[in-house]
């Protein structure tokens, strides 16, 4: 390894863990009260190194939801792109992504919900609109399959998913607390209640309980 790739790859180390410490951060305070020198000194680095990596906390803040969320579309799209019915893999789909964001609830808020400066919240209408179109590929098979209604697909996947967004962190949101039995019986909720507005028939039988890895 030549001094130049090292060198590249310290500074490549640095940034991730910078990224880390920020999602910590956001996972535990939120994008208004996670700050740049609680975060460096979780990175353990020096609060002006930041900005040798950042424009600024706002394309921090932007650079951690594009790489989270990538996460959450990645899990999301594996599932998509797996065998059976459009109608299971789109309760699939719901209650893993769902399952997942309640597990890291104040996480999951900053991601969807929270007020924030206007480069994140374009991040976040990215993140969406990226989330939206896996669904709506699951709604083109399904219509296809005659399993769901005839409606567009992408006005059926953008209802689908306010839906299931809305019942994971809008006000009226159930609280899951810790408890990861309770966390599993709302997604499962969740999934059932977003997937049945397509379905064109009575409910078919589909697993209550996803046993797909989270």
């Amino acid at each position: 390894m030549t001094k130049a790739s090292a060198q590249i790859d310290r500074l490549n180390a640095t940034k991730a863990r910078i990224l880390d410490a920020a999602r910590e951060a956001v996972a535990l305070s939120g994008w208004q009260e996670a700050q740049i020198a609680s975060i460096a000194a979780r990175a353990e680095v020096a609060t002006g190194s930041v900005y040798r990596y950042f424009d600024s906390k706002a394309d921090l803040y932007a650079q951690v939801l594009a790489r989270v969320s990538q996460r959450e579309i990645d899990v999301v799209a594996a599932i998509v792109d797996s065998e059976g019915s459009a109608a299971q893999r789109l309760v699939d789909a719901i209650y893993v992504f769902s399952n997942r964001a309640l597990r890291s609830r104040r996480l999951a808020y900053a991601l969807i919900a929270e007020p924030c400066e206007p480069e994140i919240d374009v991040a976040r209408l990215k993140y969406r609109e990226a989330l939206a179109a896996q669904i709506g590929r699951l709604v083109t098979q399904g219509i296809a399959s005659g399993e769901f209604i005839e409606i567009d697909a992408n006005l059926a996947a953008s209802c689908v998913t306010g839906a299931f967004m809305e019942g994971l962190v809008g006000p009226l949101a159930p609280e899951a607390g810790s408890d990861t039995r309770a966390a599993k019986a709302i997604a499962q909720s969740i999934a059932s209640l977003a997937a049945r507005m397509l379905f064109r028939h009575a409910a078919p039988k589909l697993k209550l309980v996803s046993k797909r890895t989270l």
